[in-house]
């Protein structure tokens, strides 16, 4: 069985990853409510893909490195070797992609940033966008793609809603 490549993130409903601070805070008010699918996501997935700033965000965020058991990879133009967490590469997406899909395992997530996520997408290596449409209206902030985007045609899989909380899932 294929690898998929999978973007699995929450927005708010004008399209934010986070505030204009960089901060996520505001997902915390949807907390308690849901787990919103993620401990049957992450049984799903081996290994994580990340830039380095979301790498350097996720490590403010928690006491300790959430996805340690995990392979973990983040995309770096000025880092390179590994960490007791990561391994850090400056290779090209595509290449790295499809070495990986070739590996034996689970799917991958691509947790984010908007530069990497733009780079894939121009690329065409997401192979389904799981995409929690919170109901909070941020304002400004980090798009969740960055402009301009190619037109990318994708197919709807399926719509969850958890309380006031849409997922859904989109395919290539």
């Amino acid at each position: 069985m294929s690898r998929n490549v999978i973007l699995y993130i929450a927005t708010s409903l004008d399209g934010y990853i986070a505030d204009q601070n960089g901060g996520v805070d505001w997902l915390h008010q949807f907390e308690g409510y849901h787990d919103f699918g993620y401990h049957e996501f992450m049984e799903t997935i081996d290994t994580t893909l990340m830039g380095r700033r979301t790498y350097e965000h996720v490590l403010q965020l928690a006491d300790e490195f959430p996805y340690r058991d995990k392979t973990n990879y983040v995309f770096s133009t000025t880092q390179t070797g590994s960490n007791e967490h990561v391994q850090f590469t400056k290779e090209a997406p595509e290449a790295f992609i499809e070495s990986l899909k070739k590996q034996r395992g689970k799917d991958i997530w691509i947790v984010g940033g908007a530069s990497l996520l733009k780079d894939f997408i121009a690329l065409d290596l997401i192979d389904e966008f799981k995409i929690f449409t919170m109901p909070v209206l941020l304002g400004d902030g980090i798009p969740l793609f960055e402009r301009p985007l190619e037109e990318k045609k994708l197919s709807l899989k399926e719509v969850k809603q958890y309380g006031d909380v849409i997922e859904s899932t989109y395919i290539k």
